[in-house]
Formats: C-alpha cells, structure tokens, sequence
C-alpha cells in the first residue's frame, strides 16, 4: 500500500480533504459571527442559549480543524470581525429579525452541516478526517434536535403539507 499504509497522521491529506477542511474553517467563521449578531436580536431566552451552543460548537470545530491544518503546512482562511453587542431594545422593530427566522436559520445552517459532514467523511481517505467529521455530524444531529424541539415547543415550526394517514383505506 505504500504511501498510505500506517498512521493515519503520517499519511498525506488529497485536495478533497484540504479544501473540506479549509472551507469549514471560514464557514465556521461566519456562522460564529452571524449568530453574535442573531444574539443582538434574539428575544427568548432559550433560543439565545441555542445560538450560544451553535458558535461554541464552531468555534470547537475551528479548533481541530485549525491545528489539522497547521500541521499541514496549510494556510489558515480569514477570520471575521466580532461583530459588536447591542441591545434588543435599540434595533427598530422593522429591521429586527424575529426569533422565528432565527431560529430557521440555524436550522437550515445545521442541515448544511450535516450534508457537508457527510460528503466529507465520504471523500476522505485518512481515517482520522472522517472520524473528526463524524463526530462534528453527531454534534450537529443533537443540536438540530434541539433547535428542532424548540421550533415546536414556540410554535414556529411551519411544516410542508401533512399527509393524512388513512388506516384500513385502500
């Protein structure tokens, strides 16, 4: 086997790998950022502690990932400026975003999450990447199931057409 036969470590990372792992770090960057600013306009309570623990799992993720590609020899991506704190009271009403929206947001961010965990762990080669992005894809289905319990404990959950069940109909 050569060149990838042994420590996963001491074998080299494919272009795949190296730009998953790239990417991720600036995703990650902005998602921190973005749900700061979420923070400012959040309302409830137990969304903000959502949106707490969605920028403390990225920034958990930059962590690894940053060291992987340091070790590597590669160049980390840009950071994002934190954006400031504000209060909820001092943005307008119209140019709020509602706790709602917030929260589809990081929803479909964490959908995103899984999809790009899963394609990840799929083109790796190193056993030690698609492990690192299995369990980034844990965190984010205990988190998704989270946001998502608390979509329907509020009410904001707006689901696509129900299909009725019809027992005993043929």
């Amino acid at each position: 086997m050569g060149i990838l036969s042994g420590n996963p470590k001491e074998e080299p990372l494919h272009y795949g790998e190296v730009f998953d792992l790239w990417s991720a770090v600036l995703v990650n960057n902005g998602k921190i950022a973005g749900y700061q600013t979420m923070l400012n306009h959040a309302g409830d309570e137990d969304l903000k502690k959502l949106l707490v623990e969605a920028s403390e799992l990225c920034q958990g993720e930059n962590k690894q990932l940053e060291e992987l590609l340091k070790e590597n020899g590669i160049g980390l991506p840009p950071g994002q400026p934190e954006p400031p704190e504000a209060c909820l009271e001092d943005i307008p009403v119209g140019a709020r975003i509602i706790d709602p929206a917030i929260a589809a947001g990081l929803s479909a961010d964490i959908a995103a999450g899984l999809v790009a965990c899963s394609q990840a762990i799929g083109k790796s080669i190193r056993e030690d990447i698609a492990m690192m992005n299995a369990q980034f894809h844990a965190q984010k289905v205990a988190l998704g199931g989270k946001v998502l319990r608390l979509n329907k404990e509020k009410g904001w959950l707006i689901p696509p057409p129900l299909h009725p069940n019809k027992h005993g109909d043929c």
